[in-house]
């Protein structure tokens, strides 16, 4: 199985609905709380141009937010994804 990182901050309701998916399909996942780390939401911004969280990597590919990564699931390609 691929390696999922997803980048959030504890007040964002998104980022506990896409970890709520991940848990629920029981993916393990990395964690990056870049709430007071500015240093990482720096280097997340760099890497996607985004400054929205949650934003989710599996593997190398960044899948997007929350609804992207719901959106793969109902299209039945998150678990080809993953693997």
């Amino acid at each position: 199985m691929k390696s999922v990182k997803i980048y959030t901050t504890p007040s964002c309701p998104f980022c506990v609905r896409a970890k709520r998916l991940l848990e629920r399909k029981k993916v393990p996942y990395q964690e990056v709380d870049v709430a007071s780390d500015d240093e990482a939401r720096l280097r997340l911004m760099e890497q996607t141009g985004l400054r929205t969280v949650p934003q989710i990597f599996i593997g190398e590919k960044l899948v997007g937010g929350s609804d992207d990564l719901y959106a793969l699931e109902e299209r039945g390609e998150l678990d080809a994804l993953l693997q």
